[in-house]
């Protein structure tokens, strides 16, 4: 189940807004959570029904950046990969047989969209 946040997020983009904290909060008093202030100009606050509409555009965007957030913690930083990049141009091979080819690719295959 998507969260609250996501949900409203995408409502948000699908009317041509971008997110902003200070036009929009978010609670969780015990019962769940809610939509606590909403003052975006030209937009009327979601109803649970829009809200609902959004439910598997939502799980497919959570995954996505579960997988995303995951690789980013894989990949090796900038510096190592730099380096790869480095030696691979050495050896000449700037092509998928070159370590920072195989590097990425092995991140990627391990962390697949799906």
């Amino acid at each position: 189940m998507s969260t609250l946040y996501t949900k409203t997020k995408l409502y948000i983009e699908a009317n041509s807004k971008t997110w902003d904290s200070t036009k929009v909060s978010l609670q969780n008093d015990g019962s769940g959570d809610y939509i606590k202030t909403w003052t975006y100009d030209g937009l009327d606050k979601p109803t649970d029904e829009q809200l609902a509409s959004y439910e598997t555009a939502g799980n497919t965007a959570e995954a996505l950046s579960g997988v995303l957030n995951k690789r980013e913690r894989e990949y090796k930083d900038f510096g190592y990969q730099l380096d790869l990049l480095y030696h691979d141009m050495t050896a000449g091979k700037l092509d998928n047989t070159g370590e920072w080819h195989k590097h990425i690719k092995a991140v990627k295959d391990a962390n697949s969209k799906g």
